[in-house]
């Protein structure tokens, strides 16, 4: 598999992409005043939430799919250990799941877990499993990621207790387990067609399906002009415009940042379109052109603009630009198209952008380091 490197193709040297990773991932694990990454004792570490000032299952398994796919097995295994210790639920409704907001002395500060969190834990196990060999007790990683996948599709089935992170009938994703709608930036269909390969062979033809599913889903959930879907969405891609007691969701918000970025990772990998692809265009576009001079707001998706600046402006523009990545036309050639061109202007302007700052940096700088993995060519498939 061939990994696009976009900064490279827009002209800059490897020596500058990769003194620049070394410094984003500095200041995102290492740097005293920036980082979120906290060591506890000699074998564990969180992920904060530094506008919440929580470990969530959403950081934690950020954190190690960042590390495995940096080489960094220290610092995997003491996230990892931290989150089976102190987020794993091994009893009750929930038992096999992961709570999905604990403090930072490791208290859970609820029990229910969060699916984008299952996805990436299993994700990143299998990842360790291949890059660095499976070790003994909670390490095997192998072994941790399938029975993390299983609970997600079997519990309530044969005496388990509990709902499933997936509809079983429609192959989808759910915001968390019971729940009569997804979330479109959950959906993962790369992750699903390697867990088609790679989970319990009882499951893999319902990952083969959750894959095609999900990429046919985010066609539908994407507003044709904008390319935007909402934070919350229904089944047939519509926006959930219920109000929940903790806010309105069926906004192009802080959620809804991360769906370009999956459809270009995706895309990257595996070059599959079921029509999703256009939406990271669509929204380079609407973003780039149509509110040129003043992106960074809250939309409904067909772009009506709700008088509330985006929480999270950087988080946004690195998705944004990371979309790049389903853009068809490489952007080193002599004479570019408009979308591409809009492309390498979006991809440019990421480049420049410093990693945030200050109390929100946390999800930010979460989408940052991903985006540029995914645009130098080093988020990768082990």
């Amino acid at each position: 598999m061939e990994y696009r490197n976009v900064f490279r193709e827009i002209g800059i040297s490897e020596e500058e992409i990769a003194a620049r990773l070394k410094e984003v991932v500095h200041t995102f694990f290492y740097d005293e005043e920036e980082k979120v990454y906290h060591p506890v004792g000699d074998d564990m570490a969180y992920i904060e939430d530094t506008g919440n000032v929580d470990a969530r299952t959403e950081g934690m398994s950020y954190g190690m799919m960042m590390c495995v796919q940096l080489d960094m097995k220290k610092e995997f295994d003491r996230l990892w250990k931290w989150a089976k210790t102190y987020m794993w639920m091994d009893s009750g409704e929930n038992e096999g799941y992961f709570a999905w907001s604990c403090a930072p002395d490791g208290t859970k500060n609820a029990y229910g877990p969060a699916p984008d969190g299952e996805e990436f834990f299993a994700m990143a196990l299998f990842f360790a499993s291949h890059r660095w060999g499976d070790g003994k007790g909670i390490f095997q990683y192998e072994r941790e990621a399938r029975e993390i996948l299983s609970s997600c599709l079997h519990k309530g089935e044969n005496g388990r207790a509990g709902e499933p992170m997936w509809n079983r009938e429609n192959h989808q994703i759910l915001f968390v387990p019971g729940s009569p709608f997804t979330d479109p930036s959950y959906h993962l269909p790369h992750f699903y067609q390697l867990f088609a390969k790679w989970g319990d062979e009882e499951d893999r033809d319902f990952w083969k399906k959750a894959a095609k599913v999900s990429r046919e889903y985010l066609a539908a959930a994407c507003h044709r002009d904008t390319g935007m879907s909402a934070e919350y969405a229904n089944f047939d891609g519509s926006p959930v415009y219920t109000e929940f007691e903790w806010g309105q969701h069926g906004y192009f918000y802080s959620d809804a940042y991360r769906t370009a970025a999956n459809i270009g990772l995706d895309f990257s990998w595996y070059g599959i379109d079921e029509g999703q692809r256009a939406a990271a265009e669509k929204l380079q576009y609407f973003l780039g052109v149509t509110r040129r001079e003043n992106p960074y707001m809250t939309y409904r998706i067909d772009g009506e603009v709700i008088d509330q600046p985006a929480l999270h402006p950087v988080g946004l523009l690195a998705t944004t630009a990371q979309g790049t990545l389903a853009v068809l036309e490489r952007l080193d050639g002599a004479e570019l198209s408009e979308t591409a061109k809009l492309a390498k202007e979006w991809v440019e302007r990421f480049f420049k952008e410093p990693m945030r700052r200050g109390e929100r940096r946390y999800y930010d700088n979460c989408l940052y380091l991903f985006a540029y993995l995914a645009l130098s060519g080093n988020y990768r498939v082990w």
